[in-house]
């Protein structure tokens, strides 16, 4: 309340509900006071969030980010060129936060190789060597490690590696976690392509540069989908990135989606079950646009008009006026 005050902005603008369950949050989206709504955490979260605002009598928009797994595809020109680098920033992109962050990359497929084994076994010692750490609440733990349970449960998946001790076992903390298996289990188990919230991931590997695109068309909506390779793989690979154009909302060549920068061009959306709406963002300046409406003067007189769209340009602001951008007064 201080900060709001000190920077001159309305009474009110910030305030903090808490509770143990759902119904909070559906108690402010039913309110008729609202008239849009910003969501972060959970698919089940986020659909009931959404169904609610559905079914106001006057629908309002609901922009939920709900989870995604990020795949990531390691073409073999980067096997070749970069597997040990790649290997240690995956391993490093896995665990930041604790495997906290909604562009944690939980899915990596490659092509089997020898080259593939020992990326590999790059992986299994660098996800040996990183140390558990502590997650937000016990809740995500419990989640965390009934997920872990769970995957090491299905058949045909194998635990590749994790971290070897356990820093306090009173914490709540998790251990990094890298399971691995092949493309047949990867397509015919459909547990495999839910987000599992933590530090982990499941590698697959795949027999063809067809069994990788197969993969993406099955992948559901992602915020992100990566890419290393060298640029005679994305020539050989144009296929892929073509359906990974239709499954995501950013792309990345030759680095991790966990590295986010708060700017214009950041697109942070992507296609259901992402969000809610594939042509908005969370992050960078163009979020503003989920709270803000379009309203259109058509044929008013100069001084009816807002100051944004007075002749004289009085807040000095950039303009698109008769297509093109300008600050200069009309």
């Amino acid at each position: 309340r201080e900060a709001v005050t000190k920077c001159g902005l309305p009474a009110g603008i910030f305030s903090m509900l808490q509770g143990t369950s759902n119904e909070v949050g559906l108690a402010l989206v039913r309110h008729a006071a609202t008239e849009a709504v910003a969501f972060t955490g959970s698919l089940s979260g986020g659909r009931a969030l959404y169904d609610a605002a559905a079914e106001r009598e006057r629908p309002i928009p609901v922009y939920a980010e709900m989870g995604s797994t990020n795949p990531v595809f390691v073409l073999p020109g980067a096997l070749t060129d970069r597997r040990e680098t790649i290997a240690k920033g995956y391993i490093q992109s896995v665990t930041l936060g604790t495997g906290q962050f909604c562009t944690n990359p939980g899915l990596l497929f490659g092509l089997k190789s020898p080259e593939l084994d020992r990326f590999a076994e790059s992986v299994r010692e660098s996800a040996q060597q990183t140390p558990p750490a502590t997650m937000l609440h016990s809740g995500i733990q419990k989640h965390f490690r009934s997920g872990i349970e769970r995957l090491t449960q299905t058949p045909q998946v194998n635990l590749l590696a994790e971290s070897q001790a356990q820093d306090n076992t009173s914490a709540i903390q998790a251990e990094c976690h890298i399971f691995e298996t092949d493309a047949k289990t990867f397509l015919n188990t459909p547990s495999l392509h839910e987000e599992y919230f933590g530090p982990s991931s499941i590698i697959t590997r795949a027999d063809s540069k067809e069994d990788l695109e197969t993969i993406a068309e099955n992948l559901t909506g992602q915020l992100t989908a990566t890419l290393h390779g060298t640029p005679e793989d994305l020539k050989q690979y144009r296929r892929l990135v073509e359906i990974l154009h239709r499954k995501a909302g950013r792309l990345i060549f030759n680095g991790f989606p966990t590295g986010i920068e708060v700017c214009g061009a950041m697109h942070h959306g992507g296609p259901y079950p992402a969000t809610t709406h594939s042509h908005f963002t969370s992050i960078g300046t163009a979020s503003i646009l989920r709270f803000v409406r379009p309203i259109c003067y058509q044929d008013f007189p100069n001084d009816a008009l807002p100051p944004e769209l007075k002749d004289e340009n009085p807040r000095g602001i950039w303009r698109l006026v008769d297509n093109e951008f300008t600050w200069e007064r009309i």
